[in-house]
């Protein structure tokens, strides 16, 4: 393998690919990046894969002769990012030898790799057909509902988002078991072509993949739509000159559309900033004693009230103007829960709606109602 590169863009290749590199890796080989050089195309691809993700990007290069080796991903990226930028980087490797020669204008060094043949292959596309969705939609899917994801092992398929696809558009969602969030999108894919079978989707995909891949699209500005390839347990994004792979989450996904009420006895309406800042102030307190917070609305006055009471440390209240429906109400909440909500609504007003202080309740954009948020209340001994 012999070919020169743009140090620039082999050290943000780097950076992406290793994302996927294992920390703990099981055999030697996974914390290396295998790089294979394509004189053909006149390009270098690098790979990351760690069993369970797997992500793969390539740059333009001068390869006078192609070939493949795997290098520890941790010291070949901190040799490249410290290379002068300003200058090609080359990369040298003799045929059959697992010793690589880096040079640039400020030096040369040697590193020592392992065989191309050793790294596992990273599952592609086996599927014909993908299904083709939209990156803005995908991106806006996945930072309304990531959060929403549980982080307790234990509960495998809560630590997924799950993606659902029909006739009307794209669905994500994530419940933690405390929590719900859920976006429809109508535009989320292109229309399945003449003849066609309308494109479905029903899988659940580790949060953590879907980290990468929100992180992926949103530093590059992905414009060409993504490909999407469902098959026995493995998921592939495609796009542009980038894959990332990941494996599926096994089992049906909870039936979360009948946690969410048909209808409310009680809302209110009021400015998103404003709830959230006399969240955090509250917060302050609540954070001493069990995270909890009151929320209270007063009809006759036209507010919502807010107060936490941490034992023995001291207590706080807020009051905020809002437009009220239905009879007055108490509800106790997770503040994090909450903020983690509004946070991810970019709307100016949002509406909260309840039946009563032990039923869910659903906060959602006043000018964005595909976004629905549902909190449990927690139940506070009187």
């Amino acid at each position: 393998m012999k070919l020169v590169c743009s140090q620039a863009e082999l050290n943000a290749s780097l950076q992406l690919v290793s994302r996927a590199v294992a920390s703990r890796p099981t055999h030697p080989v996974l914390a290396n990046v295998l790089l294979t050089a394509d004189a053909g195309t006149g390009r270098l691809s690098l790979t990351g894969f760690d069993l369970s993700l797997g992500i793969q990007t390539s740059l333009p290069a001068s390869v006078q002769t192609s070939g493949a080796i795997t290098l520890p991903a941790r010291l070949f990226g901190e040799i490249v990012a410290r290379m002068p930028a300003d200058s090609p980087i080359g990369l040298t490797c003799e045929e059959g030898a697992e010793q690589v020669e880096l040079t640039s204008a400020s030096g040369s060094y040697q590193m020592r790799g392992m065989p191309a043949d050793d790294f596992p292959e990273l599952p592609l596309a086996q599927v014909a057909t993908p299904i083709r969705l939209d990156p803005e939609a995908l991106i806006k899917g996945l930072r309304a509902t990531l959060f929403a994801s549980s982080g307790d092992e234990a509960k495998q398929l809560l630590t997924g988002v799950h993606l659902g696809l029909d006739a009307e558009g794209l669905e994500c969602a994530a419940t933690d078991g405390h929590r719900l969030a859920v976006l429809r999108l109508q535009n989320g894919a292109e229309p399945a072509e003449a003849g066609a079978a309308a494109d479905q989707l029903d899988v659940t995909v580790p949060a953590r993949s879907l980290r990468e891949l929100e992180r992926l699209l949103s530093s590059r500005g992905a414009a060409d739509p993504v490909s999407l390839f469902c098959d026995r347990g493995q998921v592939v994004f495609q796009w542009a000159d980038q894959v990332l792979t990941s494996r599926s989450l096994d089992g049906t996904y909870p039936n979360y559309r009948q946690l969410i009420p048909e209808s409310f006895a009680r809302s209110l309406k009021l400015d998103r900033k404003g709830l959230v800042a006399a969240l955090e102030r509250v917060a302050v307190l609540a954070d001493q004693h069990n995270n909890v917070v009151k929320i209270s609305s007063d009809p006759a006055a036209g507010q919502l009230a807010i107060s936490a009471d941490a034992q023995d440390v001291g207590s706080g209240s807020e009051a905020l103007a809002a437009e009220v429906n239905g009879e007055a109400i108490q509800i106790a909440f997770n503040v994090r829960y909450v903020l983690d909500g509004l946070k991810a609504m970019g709307s100016e007003r949002v509406e909260l709606r309840c039946n009563a202080p032990t039923t869910p309740v659903v906060l959602s954009p006043v000018d964005e109602p595909a976004f629905t948020y549902l909190v449990m209340p927690v139940q506070i001994r009187q």
